[in-house]
């Protein structure tokens, strides 16, 4: 039993991983975002961050996948990283097709719910932490 709630710590650990991942690199595409209006190296570092975001994001399917089978936790963080990942593949393509319109607006709304995940694989790890000691 208790190398049963070893192996859930460690996969719950990953999720945490991957999500605070995926929170970070939404903020540097929001920064670059900003720097895309006042230089050249914005545009840069903006491509490089859409491609480490777009991996963070496939990260955190994987972690999300490996916590929910050997543990046999609930799928729900599965619907939500794969969530991310849909309005990943949309800001992607809305970015490569210059409508900032609805990029920018997306990319707002992507980073507060990706703040919103880290925060509850935190305090979903902090409750686990709390049952096993009991």
């Amino acid at each position: 039993m208790a190398t049963r709630t070893t192996a859930a710590r460690r996969t719950l650990t990953l999720v945490q991983v991957a999500t605070a991942l995926q929170t970070l690199s939404l903020f540097f595409q929001a920064t670059t975002a900003g720097m895309l209006l006042s230089s050249s190296a914005g545009e840069v570092l903006h491509s490089v961050g859409a491609r480490v975001m777009y991996g963070a994001t496939m990260l955190y399917v994987l972690a999300a996948i490996l916590a929910w089978r050997p543990g046999g936790g609930s799928p729900r963080p599965i619907l939500y990283s794969s969530g991310f990942l849909v309005l990943a593949s949309a800001q992607v393509v809305l970015g490569i097709a210059h409508v900032p319109s609805v990029h920018v607006p997306l990319g707002v709304l992507m980073f507060a719910l990706s703040v919103l995940a880290l925060g509850q694989a935190l305090t979903t790890h902090r409750a686990h932490r709390t049952v096993a000691r009991a």
